[in-house]
C-alpha cells in the first residue's frame, strides 16, 4: 500500500476529494441534528398524551412527528452518499483500515435499517392501530435508534481522531482490530458522542421555539405554541448546559491526544503553565486554557512551536520534535520495506526479517510522519480553528441565556420581573429574534465540526495516515464533476426540505 504512488497523486485530486467529502458532510449535518433534537421534542409531547389522555397532546405529538419525518428522510439520503465516498474517493484509507472503520459503520447500518425503519413505521402509521403504550415506545425507540446510529458513526469518526484497539500487520499491510471494545468505548468516542448529541438537542429545541414564535406572531395555534415552547426551551436549556459540560470533557481529550489541534484552536504558539483562554486577541480568561485542558490552573499546555520543536513538560516528560518524528517515521517505512523483501522476496533465514520487524515496531508510533515533507505541514489552519471554536462557544453561551429567558417568561418566574409579560402578546420583533436564531444554531453546530475536522489536518487518521496517502488514484476532473453534481443535488434537496417544512408548518396541526 505505502509506496511512491501516494506521493505522486495529483494535488488537485486530493483537494477536490476533500472538498467533495466536506460538502457532503456539511449538508448531511444540516439534517442530522434536527432529527436527533425533534426526536426528544416529539417523545416528550407523546409522553404527555400517554399520561393525560388529552387529545391536544396527541395532535401536538403528531405535528412534531410530521416535521421529524420530513427531515429524517433527507438525512438518510445524504448519509448513504457520505458512506459511499469512503470507497470511491478514499479507497486507500478504506483498504488500510477497513477492518476497523467498517465495523461500527456496519453496526450502524444494521441498527438504522432494522430498528429505525421498524419503529418509524409504527410511529407514523400505528395511531389507533396499536396500544398507546406501544406507540409511545415506538416513538421513543425511533429517536433512540437515530441516536444509536449517531453513536456508531461518531465511534468511527473518533477512531480517526484517536486510533485505538488496533495493530498494524506488516504481512497484510493493513491495520487490524484487536479489541472491538476499545474502539467502541474509547473515551474520545464517548466524549464526542455526548457533546454532539446534546448539541443536536439544542438544534431541535431552537427549531421548536422558532416555529412556536411564528405561530404566536400569526396568532395561530396559540396553545400548541405555548406548551411546545415550554418543552423546547426546557430541552434547550438542559442541552446547552450539558453541551458546555461535555465540551469541557472533549477539550481535555483533545489536549491529551491532539495537542496540535488545541494549540490551533487557541492560536497558541508558545505554550507554558497558567495559560489563559482567549476570548479574542488581547482579551482572555486568566488560567482558562490550563483549566480547560488539564483541570488545573497551573496546568502545562504546549503551543504550536513547542510541538514542532519538541519540549519537556514540568514533570519531565519529553516530547520529540516533528523532525525527529519524521526521521523515525522514515525509519519505520524503510524497515517495513526491508521486512517484506526479506520475508516474501528472498530465501532469507528469517533474521533480517525479524530485525527489521523489531525496528518497525519501535518506530510504528510515528509511521505516518514518514510521509510528511515539511514539519510545518502538521500545523492545522489556525485562523479557521481559532474563529470556528469561538463561534461555537459564543453561540452556545447565547443559547443558555435565550432558553433561560424563554422559560422565565413562559412560567413568569420570578413574578416580580416577568408578571407583566404575556408570551402570546409580545411585539413581533421578539418573535423574530427566536426565528432568526434557528440558522444561528446551525452555524454553531457546523462550526464545531469545522474545529473537529480542520483541527485534525493533515491527518486522515491522527499520526498514522496523512490525507494525501488516503485518496483514491483517480483523475481530479472526475471528482470535480461529481462535486458540482452533488452541490446541485444537495442544494436542491435542502430547498425541497425547507419548502416542505414551511408548508407543513403553515398548515399546522390537524385539529
Amino acid at each position: 500500500m505505502f509506496n511512491n504512488l501516494f506521493l505522486d497523486i495529483d494535488a488537485g485530486m486530493i483537494d477536490w476529494s476533500r472538498a467533495q467529502f466536506a460538502l457532503t458532510a456539511i449538508y448531511h449535518w444540516l439534517f442530522v441534528p434536527l432529527t436527533l433534537g425533534l426526536a426528544v421534542i416529539m417523545g416528550i409531547a407523546e409522553t404527555k398524551y400517554y399520561c393525560t389522555k388529552d387529545e391536544f397532546w396527541k395532535e401536538t405529538a403528531k405535528f412534531w412527528q410530521k416535521l421529524f419525518g420530513v427531515n429524517f428522510a433527507m438525512g438518510v439520503a445524504t448519509g448513504i452518499i457520505l458512506e459511499f465516498e469512503f470507497g470511491t474517493n478514499w479507497s486507500n484509507y478504506s483498504w488500510f483500515v477497513g477492518d476497523i472503520f467498517g465495523a461500527p459503520l456496519a453496526v450502524e447500518g444494521i441498527v438504522a435499517f432494522f430498528m429505525e425503519s421498524t419503529f418509524v413505521a409504527v410511529m407514523f402509521f400505528g395511531w389507533n392501530k396499536v396500544s398507546r403504550g406501544f406507540h409511545l415506545a415506538s416513538t421513543w425507540l425511533t429517536g433512540l435508534g437515530a441516536t444509536i446510529s449517531a453513536w456508531w458513526i461518531l465511534v468511527a469518526n473518533a477512531w480517526m481522531q484517536y486510533p485505538v484497539g488496533c495493530e498494524f500487520n506488516p504481512d497484510t499491510m493493513r491495520n487490524e482490530m484487536v479489541s472491538f471494545a476499545e474502539v467502541a468505548l474509547s473515551p474520545f468516542a464517548v466524549g464526542k458522542f455526548c457533546h454532539t448529541v446534546t448539541s443536536s438537542w439544542i438544534i431541535g429545541a431552537i427549531f421548536c421555539v422558532g416555529v412556536c414564535c411564528w405561530y404566536l406572531m400569526k396568532k395561530r395555534h396559540t396553545k400548541l405554541a405555548v406548551e411546545s415552547m415550554k418543552i423546547g426551551a426546557g430541552v434547550g436549556l438542559v442541552a446547552a448546559l450539558l453541551a458546555g459540560a461535555t465540551g469541557h470533557k472533549s477539550g481535555m481529550d483533545v489536549a491529551e491526544v491532539q495537542p496540535m489541534k488545541l494549540a490551533a484552536m487557541e492560536a497558541l504558539y508558545d505554550g507554558g503553565t497558567e495559560q489563559g483562554l482567549k476570548i479574542i486577541e488581547g482579551i482572555e480568561i486568566p488560567y482558562g486554557l490550563s483549566i480547560m485542558a488539564t483541570n488545573d490552573p497551573q496546568g502545562f499546555v504546549p503551543g504550536i512551536n513547542d510541538l514542532l520543536n519538541g519540549y519537556t513538560t514540568p514533570d519531565g516528560k519529553v516530547e520529540p520534535s516533528v523532525e525527529e518524528k519524521i526521521e523515525r517515521g522514515k525509519k519505520a517505512i524503510e524497515a517495513l520495506a526491508k521486512y517484506r523483501e526479506a520475508k516474501f522476496g528472498s530465501s532469507d533465514d528469517g533474521k533480517t526479517a525479524a530485525a527489521n520487524l523489531e525496528i518497525l515496531k519501535e518506530n510504528m508510533k510515528y509511521f505516518g510522519y514518514g510521509y510528511i515533507k515539511d514539519k510545518n505541514d502538521v500545523v492545522p489552519p489556525v485562523l479557521i480553528n481559532f474563529w470556528a471554536f469561538r463561534v461555537m462557544v459564543g453561540i452556545g453561551c447565547l443559547f443558555i441565556l435565550f432558553f433561560a429567558v424563554i422559560l422565565a417568561v413562559t412560567y413568569k418566574f420570578p413574578k416580580a420581573l416577568f408578571k407583566k409579560y404575556d408570551i402570546t402578546t409580545l411585539p413581533a420583533w421578539h418573535y423574530w429574534i427566536a426565528i432568526l436564531l434557528i440558522p444561528l444554531g446551525y452555524i454553531g453546530s457546523e462550526s464545531g465540526w469545522l474545529v473537529a475536522e480542520f483541527g485534525r489536518q493533515p491527518w486522515t487518521i491522527q499520526d498514522m495516515l496523512p490525507t494525501w496517502a488516503a485518496v483514491s488514484d483517480l483523475q481530479s476532473s472526475s471528482v470535480m464533476i461529481t462535486f458540482f453534481l452533488f452541490l446541485i443535488l444537495f442544494t436542491t434537496m435542502l430547498a425541497v426540505e425547507i419548502n416542505i417544512l414551511l408548508k407543513q408548518i403553515k398548515k399546522g396541526p390537524e385539529v
